[in-house]
């Protein structure tokens, strides 16, 4: 999951806005924790999929 989805507890506003010392707090921590935080969806499908089509070229040509 990436942080702008979370709500924050303390202000009720999405913790990707950071409106509070809570919402900045968790933001950086997540951010810090999770180097892939940043990334959407659609961009962690592409570098999958690149991945995949990677190590099938490479099985390809050793064969």
């Amino acid at each position: 999951m990436t942080y702008d989805r979370l709500v924050c507890a303390n202000c009720a506003a999405p913790v990707s806005e950071g409106r509070c010392h809570v919402c900045r707090a968790s933001r950086e921590r997540l951010q810090q924790e999770n180097l892939f935080a940043g990334l959407n969806p659609m961009a962690l499908i592409t570098l999958l999929a690149v991945l995949i089509a990677a190590v099938a070229l490479l099985a390809h040509q050793t064969a």
